[in-house]
């Protein structure tokens, strides 16, 4: 398998692009239009520098913007990100914690601004597939029902109760005492 095939080729993708969105919203202050921008941004320096191909970036871009779109989603309801996580946050490093929680600040900001485009009735809701790429977080299984956490940037494996490849973000207070961890 060539190593720009492999599994952690795009979880890699995903963490730098992560960051330099990061870095970006530091660069810019608290302007609250950026964060599509700052993303595209990411996405294409990726692609120029030969890191990820103009597919793969789409799809990191894609799944980082699904995460970052359900963070905004749960904080702006005055959550806090440790609550949509489900889990303890030693457990995450503490890098990709402090670059999670400042895009996940200015996501909410963003969600703020955009909620009733978003919040329309004929909205899906949004569903996450095997061999995608995810942040930390809490995934449960649409069949089975079974919660996964995820404590860094990983591919979506199947369940590991049902083998099913279709899930959905939980951040509810639910006890989550049959889990499986990646």
């Amino acid at each position: 398998m060539s190593e720009n095939h492999k599994p952690e080729h795009l979880e890699s993708g995903y963490d730098r692009m992560m960051d330099r969105v990061h870095q970006a919203i530091k660069r810019a202050g608290s302007s609250a239009s950026g964060l599509h921008e700052h993303l595209d941004e990411a996405r294409e320096k990726a692609v120029t520098l030969g890191e990820l191909t103009r597919e793969e970036a789409d799809k990191v871009a894609d799944y980082l913007r699904r995460d970052l779109h359900e963070v905004g989603k749960f904080l702006s309801g005055g959550s806090e990100l440790s609550q949509w996580l489900r889990f303890d946050l030693e457990q995450i490093e503490e890098r990709l914690w402090d670059v999670f929680s400042r895009v996940a600040d200015q996501t909410q900001v963003e969600w703020e601004l955009f909620r009733h485009a978003i919040e329309a009735p004929d909205s899906e809701p949004l569903f996450y597939r095997t061999s995608e790429v995810t942040g930390p977080g809490t995934l449960e299984c649409v069949a089975c029902h079974k919660l996964v956490h995820f404590h860094r940037i990983s591919h979506i494996p199947p369940c590991p109760e049902c083998h099913k490849t279709a899930f959905r973000r939980v951040s509810d207070d639910r006890c989550a005492t049959d889990h499986h961890t990646h």
